[in-house]
């Protein structure tokens, strides 16, 4: 299955030029915030994305004076983050995530099954 994602304009083409993009920004806005931190900061960015979930899929509708967020805004905010928490530990997100998908192929091989069987 191809997906499509909305988006124009100029993209990041890895996690690595990612990081090194968050990097630079970082480092020319007063550097790295300590490490508790940076997960203080993700624990507020994944809220903010479950709070535009809540709006968009939940029972919980937008009070009159919210703004409007999209939600890939919100997604962004938590991928800087991450990107961020990532560089201020040394990790590797590229490296990461090939990591994690061979553990998921090899691990999880065959424990999901199609949630949208075509037969129905």
């Amino acid at each position: 299955m191809e997906r499509s994602f909305e988006g124009e304009g100029q993209q990041i083409g890895s996690l690595a030029e990612a990081q090194g993009q968050v990097d630079a920004y970082i480092q020319t806005h007063g550097g790295y915030w300590e490490p508790l931190w940076n997960l203080l900061r993700l624990v507020e960015e994944v809220g903010e994305v479950s709070r535009e979930f809540n709006h968009l899929y939940g029972a919980k509708r937008k009070k009159s004076s919210e703004g409007e967020k999209r939600l890939q805004d919100e997604f962004g905010d938590l991928l800087f983050t991450v990107l961020a928490t990532a560089n201020v530990l040394n990790i590797n997100l590229s490296l990461a995530l090939t990591e994690v998908i061979a553990k998921y192929e090899t691990r999880d091989k065959g424990r999901w099954t199609d949630p949208h069987p075509a037969d129905l």
